[in-house]
């Protein structure tokens, strides 16, 4: 079951992805960006009940999906870690996530951004996820980052009221960015 581990970040960022590029129906809007979050929570909870009863012998998990490329000692890779706090912070992201998803569906109907902010919001999930799970400082940056531009996104949504576009702006250049010399103390890989 723990192979399924991919899955969970990359449900709600392939739904992002077909939200963003086809124009639907908003009962259709609802059903793929809420069924997404649904999945990619039941897969979470599938993968967890998976690692509590047969923990891995070095107490964590990690999934080597590729790498991105290898130069000299620089191999960075797309891998997923799971030890038991990424468990619970993965479990937690995935539910609370689709029960925003479900309470958006009635919430935002009518609007006509309505495929847009559920793009934005399948996005700003698989990013959150992404930064839950990563094992790099590399991919948990680029989490980081999509997590970043997502609030700006969504803070934003109503670009048309200057205020909105304002808050997005202030909410894009004010969030924290990791320091180098954190980043810097951090080991860069977790085995």
């Amino acid at each position: 079951m723990l192979r399924l581990l991919w899955l969970v970040p990359a449900m709600p960022l392939a739904s992002a992805l077909v939200l963003a590029v086809f124009r639907l129906s908003q009962k259709t809007i609802a059903w793929i960006g809420t069924c997404s979050i649904a999945a990619s929570s039941l897969i979470s909870l599938l993968v967890s009940i998976s690692f509590v009863n047969a923990p891995p012998v070095s107490g964590a998990y990690t999934q080597v999906l590729w790498r991105w490329f290898d130069v000299s000692s620089l191999r960075p890779e797309i891998a997923l870690y799971l030890d038991p706090l990424s468990l619970i912070m993965m479990v937690v992201v995935a539910f609370v996530s689709f029960l925003i998803h479900l309470y958006s569906t009635e919430f935002m109907s009518g609007d006509e951004g309505y495929g847009r902010f559920f793009a934005y919001m399948n996005l700003f999930v698989g990013c959150m996820l992404t930064l839950v799970l990563a094992d790099n400082l590399l991919l948990l940056y680029l989490g980081w980052e999509g997590v970043g531009l997502c609030s700006y996104l969504l803070i934003g949504f109503w670009y048309r009221d200057p205020a909105n576009g304002r808050a997005g702006r202030k909410a894009f250049i004010v969030t924290p960015q990791p320091a180098v010399g954190t980043l810097g103390s951090l080991p860069a890989h977790r085995s």
